[in-house]
């Protein structure tokens, strides 16, 4: 368990940082390559309970898994015969001269919060598309952090990388977020996170009977809706309305806690895809723009075909669906959702990691 005192602490000190970062001492860039890994994240009960405007008033929870479906980004210095000091390759290539030049409003915020010179390259590529719902964004920010963190030579924990993304992406850059998904980029595995009033978070690994962790993955599937939603709108609405929804907000909660105990004792899948279902109905409610007539009849028709529930992964209004069904009922659920793309997930135990280089 991360002690939260000291991430509070660490918060705060996080939060003297805000702006431009001018108290920095600008980093020394070092020679050779640096790639990191960093998991995506599948979560199961207590979305929305990550927001300070729930948190601070009583903490949240979300039960979340880390999945095999990574970001992974790349640095390396960049070479004075390619011209400009600066080149980012995502799914766009920028080439400036100085780190305020740079549009990638992620790229431009870590640069600026480590205090990086150039010349600097740094490419990323994903296992799968942006505004998914697995925590896309979140894991590029604490992938791109950790990165630049070891190209100046430095240790991070993974409480310090889950920190500083999410003062990034919610102090600096304004986002409309929880703090689940930084977290669950940085940690890896399959927690229970804890969000407590004053900002700390505590990370509860989950231990399981033998084969239940397998039997639960067993028991998933996964589908891309084809339909990239904009997170940000979404999660703006439902921020705004967390007062008028505190009793459904406190219910995910609950959820989460409960989810919890009965993997950690005589799991039940059905149990489990039930919990699941009841947990997509109730955040339905928290804002207008999470489903609509064409996700809604996504959702009957796997429930129809034999899936016991399910919900759309992150803000909602599109990304991955997710559902829970016996196995001998997923080929009539796939064939029920057939113009869908179906992913194969299991889950990973690791967070963001080095992959380069390598030490042993």
């Amino acid at each position: 368990m991360v002690d939260t005192a000291s991430l509070a602490l660490e918060a705060q000190s996080l939060a003297r940082l805000a702006g431009a970062m001018g108290g920095r001492t600008p980093s020394r860039l070092h020679c050779g390559l640096v790639v990191t890994r960093t998991p995506l994240r599948v979560s199961f009960a207590g979305g929305g309970t990550d927001f300070p405007g729930f948190y601070e008033q009583g903490e949240g929870a979300v039960l979340s898994t880390a999945i095999d479906k990574y970001v992974y980004v790349t640095l390396k210095r960049h070479d004075a015969l390619f011209g400009a000091p600066i080149r980012l390759n995502y799914s766009e290539t920028e080439q400036v001269e100085t780190v305020d030049e740079i549009r990638n409003d992620i790229a431009r915020a870590c640069f600026r919060f480590l205090a990086m010179e150039p010349p600097i390259y740094m490419s990323t590529v994903a296992d799968i598309p942006a505004s998914s719902g697995l925590g896309s964004s979140s894991a590029y920010c604490v992938g791109l952090l950790h990165a630049l963190h070891v190209w100046r030579g430095e240790t991070v924990a993974a409480s310090q990388l889950a920190e500083e993304a999410a003062h990034i992406e919610i102090e600096s850059l304004r986002r409309p977020i929880g703090k689940q998904d930084q977290y669950a980029a940085a940690f890896g595995g399959f927690n229970l996170y804890r969000f407590l009033p004053g900002g700390g978070v505590s990370v509860e690994a989950q231990r399981f009977a033998p084969g239940v962790r397998r039997q639960l993955f067993d028991h998933l599937l996964l589908f891309w809706t084809g339909i990239g939603r904009q997170a940000p709108d979404v999660l703006a609405e439902q921020r705004a309305n967390i007062d008028a929804h505190r009793e459904e907000l406190s219910s995910l909660k609950r959820q989460a806690w409960e989810m919890q105990e009965a993997l950690a004792g005589n799991f039940h899948p059905e149990t489990f895809g039930r919990a699941l279902d009841e947990g997509w109905r109730r955040k339905r409610r928290l804002a207008s723009t999470i489903s609509n007539r064409r996700i809604d009849g996504w959702y009957e028709r796997a429930l129809s075909a034999g899936a016991w529930g399910g919900k759309l992964c992150g803000a909602g209004g599109g990304g991955f669906f997710l559902f829970a069904a016996p196995p001998e009922r997923h080929p009539a659920v796939r064939a029920a959702l057939g113009e869908l793309k179906e992913l194969s997930i299991r889950g990973e135990p690791q967070g963001s990691r080095v992959l380069m280089p390598h030490v042993e």
